[in-house]
This record gives structure tokens, C-alpha cells and sequence, in this order.
């Protein structure tokens, strides 16, 4: 504790000081001298200032000005003199979304790295091919594929991040409109890459797959710079947008990654503190905190919606197989899902509501797991459906099994 005060007031004494040059500067003007020179002087010495600094220069100009016997004219005059010396020299202040760190920021990187892939690789390699249909250049632009299907977490973040909060501000047109150009730019990745690896010698119908595919980049990111994020910069609260900042690294990053964390300096966020209360089952009595630890080390992941549609919880296991944020909470379980799904989702949720199901079960191969995906209907002792379970599991390791184990490992 005495090493962060004694930091404070060591940073305290350097910016005092620092005024203090500033104020003795200052002060040369008003014994005369030349007001270039004293700019010369300032140049060099201070260099450029903060927006804060020039309100508490200009609050030490009055009180010099207010204690001197100067004229009208000669206080006019200083006055001019102050603010030819400090044109050009204040700070613009940034922009929260300019700040490295800041979730808005992170996007707009992201897209300067696409811009980048596309311009230094992608399109060298285009040029290449037109030459020369080789397997050579044929696996150059392979490559760029792989590298652009990272464009995944991008929008996955803008998804599962940012549109649950416009929806919170009654704006919904991203959910829909943006998330289905979103999924045909991945599907046009896919489909060159698919194209690309079994290459058959159509090289026009590539280079109008690759001329589309671009497109649709720039078009996406053009709509994000211009649309999204000021849509989203004039909405949200600060407190959202560190939620999103730290929830971001849970989908990951496109080509690059935020190399600082972006911490507000206007206040911190307040600390969630979980009750110690208990909760008595008909089977026993668990902590709040006992409960949570058993829900997030069952080897499954189970989201839960409301009767609503509404997803209200999701347990946090080691390694869960779909990626979920916190953000999801609280939001419609519709606008969690592409649009070009949403309506299995609804067909699923009727079925379980009207009675006439009560589980469904779905299997599929994802990445480099094989998942089992199972909904159950929750109802009550009265058969009033309460809401939606899904129990997600890896079962690839449970196929794997063979013959038995009695021992200890």
C-alpha cells in the first residue's frame, strides 16, 4: 500500500512540476518578451498539452491576469499570446474506440489485418494464378483461405458480444441482416477452399469466387466502421463494453489480438459478490457456491432457456464445446442462433411447449469432436413447461471404450 502512495504522489509532484515550467513560461510574456520566443521555448521544453492541462493553464492565466494591473488591450493581447503559443501544440483527445484494448478498437484492427491479408498475399497470389494455374500458386491461395477463415472470430464476437447488447436497446436489424451476410461470407470461404483443394482446372470460376468472396469483406467491413460500431459506441454504457472486452477472449481474435487490456480510467467496475446463501433440495442442502462448482464440472455443458425463450444460465466448463458469453443472458434464444437455423429452434421450442415432445436428440461431427446434442422440455409437477434444457457432450471419448477397467489408474 505505501508503494502505490508513494507512486501517487511521485506522479502527483512530476505533474506539478511540469505545470510549474509551463506557469515560469508563461510568466516571460508578461515581463516582455517576444511571443515567438516564448513559443520556441515551449516547443521545446513542454511540447504538446493535454485538454486538461489547458484548463488548468488557462485558469492560471486568469489569476495572473486578475492580480496584474494590465489594460484591456494589454490583456487581450496576452490572451492571443497564449493561444498562438499553444495552437498546435493540444492533444486530441481519444475516442474510447481509439484506445488499444477497447473491444471497438480490437474490431477495427482486425479489419486492417484483413485489409492487409488481402492486399500483400491474397491478391499477389491472384495475379500468380492468372499466370499460372500451378500447383504452386494453387496452394498459395489455399493457404490465404485458411488464413481468412479466422474471420470466424470476428464475427463471432459481433454475434455473440455486440449484438445481444443492441437487442437490449431495441435495435435488431444486426441480428438478422448483418449475421446472414456474415455466414455467406464464411460459406464463400469454405467454398474456395473446398474448390481449391480439389482443383479441377476451372480457374475462371475461382477468380469469380475469390472476386465475390473479397467483396463481401469489404462490404462487411464498411457496413462495421460506419454503421455497427458508431451504432454501438452511441448505445452502450462503459460497464458494457468492459464486459465485452473481457468475455472477448473466450471466441478469440482474427490475425491479430489486443496488446494491452483496456481498463477505463473513470472508475472500476464494481465487484460481483457471490451470496453465501444455501438452497435446500428435496435431496440435501447445497451452497450457492457448491452448486455452481457441481453444475461447472459435470464433463457437459448445459444451457437452460425459459419458458419465454429466454437463456437464463449456462454452466462454465473446463473445455466447453460451444463458445458462450455471458451476454447471451438475458437475450431471446432465437437471436442466438444464424438466421438460417432460427427456424428448427422454433419448430423444437413449439413442439416442447404444445406437449407433443418432451426430448430431442441430434448428433454431429464439429471440429475434431463428435457431439450429442440433447433438449429436454422442463416442466413442472402440474406438466406446465417451465422452460428448455439443452445438455450438450463430447462422446467421441465414450465411443473410444473398449473391453473394461476395474482398477485404479
Amino acid at each position: 500500500m505505501s508503494e502505490i502512495i508513494n507512486n501517487r504522489e511521485q506522479h502527483t509532484e512530476e505533474v506539478s512540476k511540469r505545470l510549474l515550467k509551463i506557469l515560469d513560461i508563461f510568466r516571460s510574456l508578461y515581463n516582455g518578451e517576444d511571443v515567438d520566443q516564448v513559443k520556441a521555448r515551449f516547443d521545446q521544453e513542454i511540447g504538446t498539452v493535454t485538454v486538461e492541462e489547458v484548463a488548468q493553464i488557462s485558469q492560471m492565466q486568469r489569476d495572473i491576469l486578475e492580480a496584474g494591473d494590465f489594460s484591456e488591450s494589454e490583456t487581450k493581447r496576452l490572451s492571443d499570446a497564449h493561444m498562438s503559443i499553444l495552437k498546435g501544440n493540444i492533444e486530441e483527445p481519444l475516442n474510447p474506440e481509439d484506445v488499444p484494448g477497447h473491444p471497438v478498437h480490437t474490431f477495427k484492427l482486425e479489419n486492417k489485418a484483413l485489409d492487409e491479408l488481402i492486399q500483400t498475399k491474397l491478391k499477389p497470389h491472384v495475379g500468380q494464378f492468372i499466370e499460372e494455374d500451378s500447383e504452386e500458386h494453387v496452394y498459395k491461395l489455399l493457404e490465404d483461405c485458411n488464413l481468412l477463415l479466422d474471420i470466424d472470430k470476428h464475427y463471432m464476437r459481433k454475434e455473440h458480444l455486440i449484438f445481444p447488447y443492441l437487442e437490449k436497446y431495441g435495435i435488431y436489424g444486426p441480428s438478422t441482416n448483418m449475421w446472414r451476410m456474415d455466414d455467406m461470407i464464411r460459406d464463400a470461404i469454405k467454398a474456395l477452399k473446398g474448390n481449391l483443394t480439389d482443383y479441377k482446372g476451372y480457374q475462371q470460376a475461382i477468380l469469380e469466387r475469390i472476386k465475390y468472396m473479397v467483396d463481401e469483406i469489404y462490404g462487411m467491413i464498411y457496413r462495421e466502421e460506419t454503421i455497427l460500431f458508431p451504432m454501438a459506441m452511441s448505445q452502450f454504457t462503459e460497464d458494457e463494453w468492459v464486459k465485452i472486452a473481457a468475455e472477448s477472449d473466450e471466441i478469440g481474435f482474427c490475425l491479430t489480438a489486443p496488446t494491452v487490456e483496456w481498463k477505463p480510467e473513470r472508475k472500476e467496475l464494481d465487484a460481483k459478490i457471490m451470496s453465501d446463501g444455501f438452497v435446500k433440495f428435496e435431496t440435501g442442502v447445497l451452497s450457492l457456491k457448491q452448486l455452481e462448482l457441481i453444475l461447472n464440472h459435470l464433463p457437459v455443458d448445459i444451457t437452460f432457456i425459459d419458458h419465454e425463450d429466454v437463456v437464463r444460465y449456462f454452466s462454465q466448463g473446463k473445455e466447453r464445446i460451444f463458445a458462450r458469453t455471458k451476454a447471451v443472458i438475458g437475450r431471446t434464444v432465437q437471436n442466438c442462433h444464424p438466421p438460417k437455423s432460427v427456424h428448427m429452434v422454433e419448430d423444437l421450442l413449439d413442439d416442447f411447449r404444445s406437449g407433443k415432445k418432451d426430448v430431442e436428440d441430434f448428433w454431429i461431427k464439429f471440429r475434431d469432436r463428435y457431439v450429442y446434442i440433447r433438449y429436454f422440455a422442463v416442466r413442472d409437477e402440474n406438466k406446465n413447461y417451465l422452460g428448455t434444457l439443452e445438455f450438450t457432450q463430447d462422446i467421441g471419448p465414450i465411443q473410444a471404450i473398449e473391453g473394461e477397467k476395474r482398477i485404479l489408474t
